[in-house]
C-alpha cells in the first residue's frame, strides 16, 4: 500500500467524485419527480463517473480524501444549482 499522491490523479479523484455526486443529486431529483428517461440516464453517468474514483483511491488509500471533498463539493453545487430553479 502506497501513500504517494500524484497531484493530477488527486485533482481527477476531486473532480470525477464532485461531478459523481452531482449526477447522484440529480438522479435523485429525476427519480422524484417521476421522469424515467432522466432517471436512467443519471444512474448511467453516475456510476461511469464514479469507476475512475473508486479505482483510483482503491490503489491508494490517500485519495479518499480527496473523493470526500469531491462528494461534499458536488452535493453542495448541484443542490445550489436545483434551488434556483425553486419560486
Amino acid at each position: 500500500m502506497t501513500f504517494t499522491i500524484d497531484p493530477l490523479v488527486a485533482a481527477g479523484v476531486l473532480a470525477c467524485t464532485a461531478v459523481t455526486d452531482a449526477a447522484y443529486v440529480l438522479f435523485t431529483a429525476a427519480v422524484a419527480a417521476r421522469r424515467r428517461l432522466w432517471a436512467a440516464n443519471w444512474s448511467g453517468i453516475w456510476y461511469l463517473l464514479s469507476a475512475f474514483a473508486v479505482i483510483s483511491y482503491t490503489q491508494n488509500p490517500a485519495y479518499v480524501l480527496f473523493a470526500a471533498l469531491g462528494s461534499w463539493l458536488g452535493a453542495f453545487a448541484s443542490v445550489t444549482w436545483l434551488r434556483r430553479g425553486s419560486p
